[in-house]
């Protein structure tokens, strides 16, 4: 079973300076023993640095996106080999901003899925359901159409699930903590269907407007095992307070 995950992501803020500072001030206010998995998710000008900087520091990096081919004409677009190269563990695939603003379906999810699984990235795919989808009774619909498509012909567990409720992403709006674990607990006995025992390595992360105020409540669910944090990362005394909230609130893990 693998530890719970807090992972940052920084969308398109932070520079290369701005980068180097932040982390070296996480590495100072996060002192081991972690009290779970912390990863950082830079953009991709500042993965070098970052991968410098984090270098035994029990600190994961990841990327924010992925190409499904190793190599080819793809301009603007980056190979899983590469990220590898740079030091990545991991690599956020189908995030709602991506789905939304850049037209990703469920089919290219699955493909960088595989891609990132076979270059030796471990994918977190994001899923969720709009405020129009949630009103219409449709979550449950739109979530196992999310992971039926995405997942279709992957075999191997070494990836994670986010569900972030699209209604809840830089609105200052939350999933309550019982709305959390509702969906999580479902979508932790749809990868059993689909996973068997395996899906006990598969955790499920909370993203939407994760804050301070709200981190303890959600780890406390069953079925929450780990937040995928937006805004909240970009402050570095805010996000070691989320990831010092598993020290203090002992989250229950699945």
């Amino acid at each position: 079973m693998n530890q719970p995950l807090v992972a940052g992501n920084w969308k398109m803020h932070k520079n290369i300076r701005e980068t180097r500072e932040f982390l070296h001030s996480l590495i100072k206010l996060l002192r081991p023993p972690l009290p779970c998995e912390v990863a950082i998710f830079p953009p991709f000008t500042s993965l070098p640095a970052a991968a410098e900087i984090l270098t035994d520091s029990g600190i994961a990096l990841g990327a924010q996106n992925v190409h499904w081919e190793p190599t080819g004409a793809f301009t603007g677009e980056i190979s899983p080999l590469f990220l590898v190269e740079l030091g990545c563990r991991y690599c956020i695939i189908g995030h709602s901003e991506r789905r939304l603003l850049f037209g990703e379906t469920d089919e290219i999810c699955n493909r960088k899925i595989k891609a990132a699984q076979s270059a030796g990235l471990r994918p977190i795919l994001c899923c969720g359901e709009t405020l129009e989808e949630r009103n219409a009774h449709q979550t449950i619909e739109i979530l196992r159409r999310q992971l039926e498509k995405g997942l279709k012909g992957i075999t191997s567990a070494d990836l994670d699930i986010a569900y972030e409720p699209v209604w809840a992403i830089g609105t200052g709006h939350t999933a309550t903590p019982d709305q959390a674990a509702e969906i999580h607990n479902w979508i932790h006995l749809w990868l059993r269907s689909r996973f068997d025992d395996a899906a006990d390595h598969i955790r499920v992360l909370y993203g939407g407007s994760v804050k301070p105020e709200n981190a303890m409540a959600l780890i406390r669910q069953t079925g929450v095992d780990g937040l995928l944090v937006g805004g909240a990362s970009l402050d570095v005394n805010t996000f070691s307070i989320i990831v010092n909230s598993f020290k203090e609130g002992q989250s229950v893990f699945s």
